[in-house]
Formats: C-alpha cells, sequence, structure tokens
C-alpha cells in the first residue's frame, strides 16, 4: 500500500491495492452532524465491514452490481475502481431526521412511494439538497445516468426491505453513492451500513444506526453487533 490514503473520509480510508482494484478499510471513527461530532468506537469498523460484505453480497444475489471483490484484513474490502459520481441518492420510506426537520412533519410516518432525494456530495457544503437540473448543468451525471442511478435505488430499495423485515427490521431511509466501471456501466459504490441508514426494530422501535451515537442513546456498538447478529441470521 501507498503511505498515505488515496482519499480519507469520516469513517473510511481508500487506498490502492492492485491494477483496478482498491481496499476500502472501514475505521473506528464515528461521526455525526457533518464531522462536528465524533468519536472512536472500538470494533466498529470490522462491525460496518462485515455488514457491508453481507449486505453487497446479497445485492449481488439480487442481480444489483456493486463494486464488491472480496474481504481482505481486519476491517478492509476489495473493490472495484470505479470514477464516482459526487451525488448521494437518498432513498425515504418512513418520516425521519432531516426531511421532518426540512418539511415540518411528524416523524414515523409512512412514505408510499417512497421518496427519493438527491445530495451533492460536498463535506464543505454540508452535502446539500440538489435537483436533476443542477446535476446535469454542472455536469456530474448525464440525465440518463441520473435515471439508472435512480431506478438500481429503487431495486436496492425493494431488496433492502425484503432482506431487513426477514429479521424484523424496518428500514426507514438510507443513502447509495455510484460510480461508472472500466465498461461504461454505472454501479453502486461506496457501502451501506448503519452509518448511512436508519435502522428500527420492527417491533419495539427501539433505534440500531448511527443515531445511537447521533442522539446519545446507548451503546453504537451494541446495536451495530445487533444488526450484524440478525442479518447473519438469515
Amino acid at each position: 500500500m501507498n503511505q498515505a490514503p488515496l482519499y480519507q473520509g469520516k469513517a473510511k480510508q481508500i487506498w490502492s491495492h492492485s491494477e483496478g482494484l482498491y481496499t476500502m478499510r472501514f475505521t473506528d471513527c464515528a461521526t455525526a452532524f457533518n464531522a462536528k461530532k465524533k468519536a472512536d468506537i472500538a470494533g466498529k469498523g470490522i462491525l460496518n465491514r462485515d455488514i457491508c460484505y453481507t449486505i453487497y453480497q446479497y445485492l449481488e444475489e439480487q442481480g444489483i452490481a456493486t463494486h464488491l471483490v472480496e474481504v481482505s484484513g481486519e476491517s478492509d474490502l476489495i473493490v472495484k475502481q470505479l470514477k464516482m459520481i459526487p451525488v448521494e441518492v437518498i432513498v425515504r420510506n418512513i418520516s425521519a431526521g432531516s426531511l421532518c426537520k426540512r418539511l415540518g412533519i411528524k416523524p414515523d410516518q409512512e412514505i408510499k412511494p417512497p421518496i427519493m432525494e438527491l445530495n451533492l456530495k460536498s463535506d464543505p457544503l454540508d452535502d446539500p439538497l440538489i435537483n436533476e437540473d443542477h446535476i446535469t448543468w454542472m455536469k456530474l451525471a448525464s440525465p440518463e445516468q441520473i435515471q439508472e442511478m435512480k431506478a438500481i435505488s429503487s431495486k436496492i430499495n425493494e431488496a433492502l426491505q425484503a432482506m431487513f423485515l426477514k429479521c424484523d427490521i424496518l428500514l426507514a431511509d438510507f443513502k447509495v453513492e455510484f460510480g461508472v466501471d472500466a465498461n461504461g456501466k454505472i454501479v453502486l459504490g461506496d457501502e451501506i451500513t448503519p452509518d448511512g441508514c436508519r435502522l428500527w426494530d420492527k417491533n419495539s422501535k427501539k433505534i440500531l444506526d448511527k443515531d445511537v451515537f447521533r442522539r446519545d442513546l446507548g451503546s453504537l456498538t451494541e446495536a451495530y453487533e445487533e444488526v450484524y447478529r440478525r442479518l447473519s441470521s438469515i
């Protein structure tokens, strides 16, 4: 590996691995409010790596292409190199978080059909909400790529809702990111973990995601361990 990562995110690092491949390393860092709140939580990186691997394997089985290659090291995944599109797609199934704050609506309301939001991936700007016209004008993605990202996000949502319901977890919302592979194909990149999802116990509505850390609701490690335990049981 190089002496320094190619990319340093809030809770991940990207390292050069070999031709056409990266090492994606999950760290123990937990952040909230766009990294205004930070802490190192022992074991978080390994848990997120294992949860992401389990989810991406499942999505691959459902015919959804991801950048996943294999597990490596203690908290790493080997992934395909992608030219990432700097747009986050957020899928909302239940009202929560910033949606309620922005629109003045009550939390815990079922959203049918799901709402999709597009955010510019930019830490300095706090990942602002944008629309398809912004994306096209800024040349971040073509109109066809935007529609493909939204179509894949819808398929991911259907697959993940079914997966989590098997282990009595509600998927309130989640974010995904995409990139373009060497063949010009739109592929799911980045990660899907409790860091970027809202996951609630179906019966008790107990929170099993990063809101535990964000809202000081207890042990984040225990919440993530519970998610991984349930996913591993199906």
